[in-house]
């Protein structure tokens, strides 16, 4: 039998998961009754996006939680196709957002971002923001999305994708509760956003999880010869299919279980 203390642990956290698919609900609502959907407001009213391009430009980053997110579009991609993909979101983490003490994950290949030892870098995907031009980024999970603005699916990639410092995945596991863009000023694309995060918390940890594997499996497949974190090979390092809706019944069929 579940101890109390652990079914009282399971209840608080799927009561937040389901405060937070309500506030997903609610803000795509409120997006929808201005005519707009999520991907159309990222855009800002564009009726064309760029690739590569963040939208919006510059950013969305919150100086008190340190979270920053942006999304953007690749060039046709048969992946990316064959999910009827859009864009996506890249949501982050500056360094001084996570708990005090994470530490980036020592490895034979470096992985703080723009070493001299680790290897010539693409520009990075998540540029600086004004307020923390020397804090370090670590990337949480995108967020795909089709053309009607609704999410495909979860995913994570290699540190050569977004040019992060790189921390293992339990630590970035234990701060994905700091993510969060849901000051005075926020909009109802940010509150989206974060609320995102917060119903798929543990969908996006067991990515993170299954990240931190698919790296050290090429790693040792290719035994240590290359330098994994910036191998264009491995790009996607994990990913899984999601359904707001279905998330929703699902939490609140687990709580009519739960004491």
């Amino acid at each position: 039998m579940t101890p109390a203390s652990a079914q009282g642990a399971d209840r608080a956290a799927l009561e937040r998961q389901a405060r937070y698919g309500e506030a997903v609900v609610r803000w795509r609502d409120a997006l929808a009754r201005d005519g707009r959907t999520v991907v159309s407001a990222a855009l800002g009213g564009a009726t064309r996006i760029f690739h590569w391009r963040h939208y919006p430009a510059g950013d969305v980053y919150d100086p008190a939680t340190h979270a920053q997110y942006f999304y953007h579009a690749h060039p046709p991609q048969p992946r990316a196709a064959a999910h009827g993909e859009h864009g996506h979101f890249h949501a982050f983490l500056r360094a001084r957002g996570l708990k005090p003490d994470a530490r980036p994950l020592v490895m034979p290949e470096l992985a703080i971002a723009g070493h001299p030892s680790s290897p010539t870098q693409a520009a990075p995907s998540a540029p600086a923001p004004a307020g923390e031009p020397d804090a370090p980024w670590i990337h949480l999970a995108a967020i795909a999305m089709d053309r009607a603005g609704q999410p495909l699916r979860l995913f994570t990639t290699n540190r050569w994708v977004t040019g992060e410092t790189w921390y293992a995945a339990a630590d970035i596991a234990a701060s994905l509760d700091r993510f969060g863009i849901d000051g005075e000023q926020a909009s109802a694309l940010d509150r989206w956003v974060t609320a995102m995060f917060g119903l798929f918390r543990p969908t996006v940890a067991r990515l993170l999880a299954e990240r931190d594997v698919a790296v050290m499996d090429f790693r040792r497949r290719r035994r240590g010869k290359v330098h994994v974190l910036e191998d264009p090979r491995l790009e996607i390092t994990s990913s899984t299919a999601i359904d707001v809706d279905a998330e929703i019944r699902r939490i609140a069929a687990a709580l009519r279980h739960v004491a």
